[in-house]
């Protein structure tokens, strides 16, 4: 029988020879005679890390520190594992205890900076990263990661300039050229990020997220010069369990339900895996109001809170205890101060680190927390990861599964998410007996403008989309050309976010035989000029597969109608909802053919139009869909029926909530 220290050669000789997983194999014997064997144990937990296998990685490393508790690459290598495994908590204490024991290993910094970075501490990240160049200054991965940080804190332009010291001295860093891509993204510099993401994707195509991210900026621009192709890749990706976009981003592109699931549960198991183990699940109170905390970094004048402001108004405060819990920033708008005068406190919590937001927020007994942004904009997804209140609701800002399992429920109706499409989703679906999505009886419209203020032909038939313009596909725009070339005289008037994406979008219009001059291009306006300038456009033209949302019901307040065609996917079906709770069935077709029969039959029969508008006039605000307290007694009663089955001791379970 061979000696533990034959076995330690034949294991060191497999290992130095690249052979791991025979390495492996002989390291574990090894162990199984001599369980304390300290050099293998920290060798064996590197293979094992090697392989991405952080779970049977710990219990080598938790050993090892028992025989040694002075071995600061030990508490390094147990870092990295914890950070793998979505503890951050845990690994920021043994990166700490590394540096404690060895303050000149400049990866100990950098790599307990990039921990603070994902806890959203990055004042303290930076500090790390300036400290690990300190000891290296020709550290590019630090450069890389307090970009990030800089990021996270808006400075750009510092950012921008970190990412190029890092590139100075490592042009190949793939991972920089990713970050300076969201930073330009961030400038909404599209182009440029566009071209940051294409060298980032030449140096390493199987970087996590960053296929879908050069998609969503060539969309952002209407630059669809190679992208049916890289969409086919990314699709392939997901299936085969591959990170190749964010859930964000793919949605705009997604047809498939299921689909939209393997990419959120991607994406939210690399991201933002459960993290519960530093406190136990918090219970609702026994009695008295039930506490809503709505969660979200767009209490501002953004889309999300221009639907929601009226509920908050609404909400019965008698039963109900409000609190917004903000990780945005207050505007000063007319939306904020509405915002501010309807719930009962507004707890910010953009500068706190994750531990402390989710303390702050339990502080506050909240029974139900609200994730009004999803995998959208100023998220805090990792304080839902760590249970921050008993009960967790995806609503408004994310129209899909996120994938998690500590997300408990999703506000839906039968329209975008039917029956048969709840196996695609990790929440319990709480169904709304209207149309999900809140909307303002009061918002503000303001006085009329004429076609000519608008820069609008005075005669012809205008159409108009003023969706953002990411989702415009090109099938999309295939069909929108062909309605104008049916209707002589007809302009299609858009939303000018981007130059280059105006430009073109005029050269393909140009290539499929349409003038580039009859798409005119709108300004951004406040709210209430946004909403009044709708009444100069004829017919409101959806995009597919990601519908009109905002902006379908701000024409519909307007006035104005809008024509969709019901698609595969929450994102897809949110216009066809809101038109059939206003009881314009009428105009939802099925199919993009019958979409632009439609359109083309009501531009070319000004009667058919003007009777479909003076319909829109008398639903408007005597059917459900701009019934905000109707609406907000229907949601609070979800959230009752929530809070009952926690009291009862019940798990989660699909609701329905009757009219």
């Amino acid at each position: 029988m061979a000696t533990t220290a034959e076995l330690f050669q034949r294991a060191m000789s497999s290992f130095q020879q690249g052979r791991l997983e025979e390495a492996e194999r002989q390291f574990k014997q090894l162990l199984r005679k001599e369980t304390r064997h300290p050099a293998a144990l920290n060798i064996l937990a590197a293979i094992l890390m090697s392989q991405k296998k952080y779970g049977e990685a710990e219990p080598y490393l938790q050993t090892a520190l028992k025989v040694n508790a002075t071995s600061d690459a030990t508490f390094y290598n147990y870092g990295l594992v914890l950070k793998a495994l979505g503890r951050p908590d845990e690994a920021l204490a043994r990166f700490s205890q590394a540096i404690g024991l060895n303050p000149g290993n400049a990866d100990s910094w950098n790599n307990r900076g990039t921990v603070l970075n994902d806890l959203k501490d990055p004042v303290r990240a930076i500090d790390d990263f300036e400290k690990a160049l300190s000891i290296n200054p020709r550290y590019a991965a630090a450069y890389f990661n307090k970009a990030r940080s800089l990021a996270d804190l808006k400075k750009y332009d510092e950012a921008l300039a970190a990412h190029d010291q890092a590139l100075a001295l490592n042009p190949n860093l793939a991972e920089a050229w990713f970050g300076r891509g969201f930073v330009f993204h961030q400038l909404q510099r599209h182009e440029e990020a566009a071209r940051a993401y294409e060298k980032a994707l030449q140096i390493d195509p199987k970087l996590p997220f960053l296929k879908g991210s050069l998609v969503h900026e060539k969309m952002l621009t209407c630059d669809w010069d190679g992208i049916a192709p890289l969409i086919a890749d990314i699709e392939r990706d997901i299936a085969a369990g591959k990170l190749a976009t964010e859930p964000f981003s793919w949605q705009g592109l997604a047809t498939s339900q299921q689909s939209l699931q393997q990419c959120a549960k991607l994406f939210s198991d690399t991201r933002f895996p459960p993290n519960v183990r530093t406190a136990p699940r918090p219970s609702p109170a026994a009695n008295g109001k039930i506490r809503i905390g709505y969660l979200s970094g767009e209490f501002r004048q953004q889309a999300t809170s221009l639907l929601l402001v009226g509920v908050l108004e609404q909400h019965d405060k008698d039963l109900f205890e409000i609190t917004a819990i903000d990780n945005g920033w207050d505007d000063g708008s007319e939306t904020r101060q509405r915002i501010d005068a309807a719930v009962h406190r507004v707890l910010p919590i953009r500068g706190l680190a994750d531990p402390d937001a989710v303390t702050a927020i339990r502080d506050q007994q909240i029974d139900i927390l609200v994730n009004l942004n999803g995998y959208f904009g100023e998220e805090r997804t990792r304080v839902f990861a760590r249970r921050a209140a008993p009960i967790q609701v995806n609503y408004l800002g994310f129209p899909g599964t996120l994938g998690a399992s500590y997300m408990d429920y999703i506000i839906a109706d039968r329209h975008v998410l039917p029956e048969t499409d709840k196996p695609f989703y990790a929440e319990r679906v709480a169904y709304l007996p209207n149309c999900y999505q809140a909307n303002d009886r009061s918002s503000k419209i303001a006085p009329p403008v004429s076609r000519a203020d608008c820069g609008l032909p005075t005669q012809g038939v205008v159409f108009c989309c003023f969706n953002n313009v990411y989702k415009i596909t090109p099938d999309i725009f295939e069909r929108w050309m062909q309605i104008l070339a049916q209707v002589e005289g007809s302009v299609l008037w858009l939303l000018a976010d981007d130059p280059a994406a105006a430009a073109n979008l005029r050269r393909e219009a140009v290539a499929r035989g349409v003038d580039g001059g009859r798409l005119i291009f709108a300004e951004r306006r406040l709210p209430a000029e946004h909403l009044a300038r709708h009444r100069c456009a004829d017919l409101f033209l959806d995009t597919l597969p990601y519908n009109a949302h905002t902006t379908a019901s701000d024409a519909l307040w307007a006035g104005l109608p809008l024509l969709t065609c019901s698609g595969t996917t929450f994102a897809g079906r949110v216009a066809a909802s809101l038109l059939r709770n206003i009881e314009l069935p009428e105009l939802v077709t099925e199919t993009l053919d019958d979409y632009v029969l439609s359109a083309v039959t009501l531009a070319n029969h000004p009667d058919r139009l003007a009777a479909i508008r003076q319909k829109l006039d008398d639903h408007r605000l005597n059917t459900p869909l701009f019934d905000t307290a109707r609406f907000t007694r229907h949601l609070e009663a979800a959230f009752a029926a929530m809070v009952e089955r926690h009291r009862a001791g019940l798990a989660p379970a699909h609701i329905v909530v009757p009219d």
